[in-house]
């Protein structure tokens, strides 16, 4: 072989070698960083959930944006106080096992504001599609300011709700602000009057003068259509980060949390929460989550993570209850909620041994563990569980309901998703109950959430 083919192959053979040297380094970097970063993350009762504006001691913690420092002193818990939610998240500092509470809303839907930005009929294949939303829709998002004289700054989001300068955004990015300011996309800046809030909902609505010319409000989406594994897009103002974006999909529906203390001591809840993957981070609380077409699908809120940033979980107010809510808090400043006046369990929180306990059947549905006394249930005859079991907290003999006016329940946000979003104070509603082996049916007028 001649001399320069031998030296030229001997150089190639130490090349190759370094190389395959350094990619084995890399390798085992990248590794040992992967396996670090794939360790199961584990909720314990620890974990908490943080409201999405910047808090302290974010555990684990539904995030919401409300400081532009990195501290937000708004945690709130993202588990509902109540043995009936059958979402499969655990969350830290959750409540103990005790009976949930409903909260179950009013009020007469009213019309929904005139103009608003236009729906996209988006492909979502084309690779411009989420240019052209983030160009249609971030017009119509703001960043809001936040000034306390005993709480000090904080800083959410919030989005354009209709052409009389009336923005949506958190009750826990206001709550108990003194001055109130909104910057929009194009950075000029007006004060913001507050017109109202709902707790429970975590729902707040703020005014403005007037909008920058050319700029929307966003419409409305029917969220009773959403499906899992729809794409959906995150728009707000992440760590004071103006503007961001971010993508995923809607990962859960009917997902409750949990919202003001009850008189009895457990929680009301809100129900009819989406869960989404899109990236929600201290900063988004009060954003928009947007469809393909445009328009909001629901209010981001909270995330679940224990370091205080976006893990993968994150939740969004649905906009039908947006659109029950929003019109009271405009008129009045409040919502008012109807009231069944019990406490429940969803069948599918227990195992077989604990329904075969109870007597009940194989089935999905909601076991009535403690009735109101003086409640609209306690009126109608609705019967708890006070029998013995066997089981610490949960009697024998109480009612098991499986329908409400003719739709199936399957769970307890199936049940307080219709009352918040079909039923008024004063209203009668119809419970089918198994009760003893047999399907009845009890008339229950509601009445006022106390």
């Amino acid at each position: 072989m001649p001399l320069l083919a031998i030296m030229a192959l001997t150089i190639a053979s130490i090349a190759c070698g370094a190389v395959a040297s350094t990619v084995s380094e890399i390798e085992t970097r990248v590794a040992g960083t992967v396996a670090a970063a794939n360790q199961p993350i584990e909720f314990t009762e620890q974990a908490s959930v943080l409201p999405t504006q910047i808090l302290p001691d974010p555990e684990v913690a539904v995030v919401e944006p409300t400081s532009t420092s990195l501290v937000d002193d708004a945690i709130a818990e993202a588990t509902v106080e109540v043995i009936s939610e059958p979402t499969p998240i655990t969350i830290a500092d959750a409540v103990p096992e005790e009976p949930l509470i409903e909260s179950e809303i009013p009020i007469e839907p009213t019309a929904i504001q005139a103009e608003t930005v236009q729906p996209l009929q988006a492909d979502p294949l084309a690779s411009n599609v989420f240019v052209d939303l983030y160009n249609r829709v971030n017009p119509s998002v703001v960043s809001i300011y936040v000034f306390s004289n005993s709480q000090g700054e904080g800083q959410g989001t919030g989005w354009l709700y209709d052409v009389d300068g009336r923005i949506v955004t958190n009750q826990h990015v206001v709550d108990g602000a003194d001055y109130i300011e909104v910057t929009f996309a194009d950075g000029t800046k007006q004060p913001a009057q507050f017109l109202g809030s709902d707790e429970t909902a975590d729902l707040a609505v703020i005014k403005v003068d007037a909008y920058p010319a050319g700029t929307q409000p966003l419409p409305l989406a029917n969220s009773d259509q959403i499906q899992v594994g729809e794409r959906v897009v995150a728009i707000g103002n992440p760590f004071g980060l103006a503007g961001t974006m971010t993508t995923g999909i809607v990962s859960g529906l009917g997902r409750t949390l949990s919202g003001r203390v009850s008189p009895e001591g457990g929680r009301f809840s809100a129900p009819d929460i989406i869960q989404t993957d899109a990236a929600i981070n201290p900063g988004n609380s009060g954003g928009p989550l947007i469809n393909l077409n445009g328009e909001v699908v629901g209010v981001n809120k909270a995330i679940v993570s224990e370091t205080g940033v976006n893990s993968g979980i994150g939740f969004s107010i649905s906009a039908n209850t947006v659109r029950r809510i929003v019109p009271s808090l405009i008129t009045n400043g409040t919502f008012q909620y109807s009231y069944l006046g019990i406490s429940s369990r969803s069948s599918s929180d227990m195992t077989l041994p604990e329904m075969e306990a109870l007597g009940l059947p194989n089935r999905r549905g909601v076991y009535v563990v403690a009735v109101v006394p003086g409640s609209p249930s306690d009126a109608a005859g609705i019967r708890a569980g006070t029998e013995p079991s066997g089981i610490q907290g949960l009697g024998r003999g109480g009612d098991f309901i499986i329908a409400i006016d003719g739709r199936e329940v399957k769970d307890f946000s199936e049940l307080i998703s219709y009352l918040v979003n079909n039923a008024d104070v004063g209203q009668t509603v119809n419970l089918r109950v198994l009760r003893d082996g047999a399907e009845i049916d009890l008339p229950v007028t509601l009445g006022a959430r106390p």
